[in-house]
């Protein structure tokens, strides 16, 4: 299978060393990270989920660790809004141009605001999504935060 997406492109032009993890995804599991994260054999702390969320009216990007849920309340303040609200996967689906599983959040259609569980911000390497089910990006913390522009806060 082709290791090439729009994820791993947009990492290679922003310059960032990245490691890529391929594992057999299951479309059954109840939590798509916790699998990705124990086929991988990573720690589900360091290994982020991405979410797509509505805070106010604005669409954004979560990243969260695997075995943490997100804390709507706490997104919406860091967002600036009174309330949030995970999209429907048919929803992020569209808006990503990713399969639900598959999200990264590198290289989606149109570019969101972006908000990072800070407290996996303390690993020298993080792993996410790399654009398709069954493949994770491994990279320095830094990068992630750089490429994505993305605000470290106490979401979860």
């Amino acid at each position: 299978m082709a290791k090439s997406t729009p994820a791993t492109l947009a990492l290679q032009k922003a310059k960032v060393a990245f490691d890529l993890h391929e594992y057999d995804y299951d479309p059954n599991a109840e939590r798509i990270g916790m699998q990705a994260a124990e086929a991988l054999g990573i720690e589900p702390a360091r290994l982020l989920k991405t979410l797509m969320a509505k805070a106010g009216d604005e669409i954004v990007c979560v990243l969260a660790p695997s075995d943490r849920e997100v804390n709507l309340k706490k997104l919406a303040a860091v967002a600036g809004a009174k309330h949030a609200a995970m999209l429907a996967a048919a929803d992020a689906e569209r808006i990503t141009g990713y399969y639900v599983g598959g999200i990264s959040p590198f290289g989606q259609k149109k570019r969101v605001r972006a908000f990072v569980e800070q407290t996996a911000l303390a690993f020298p390497k993080v792993v996410c999504n790399g654009g398709r089910r069954g493949l994770q990006v491994e990279l320095a913390p830094a990068d992630l935060v750089r490429v994505l522009d993305a605000k470290a806060a106490e979401i979860c």
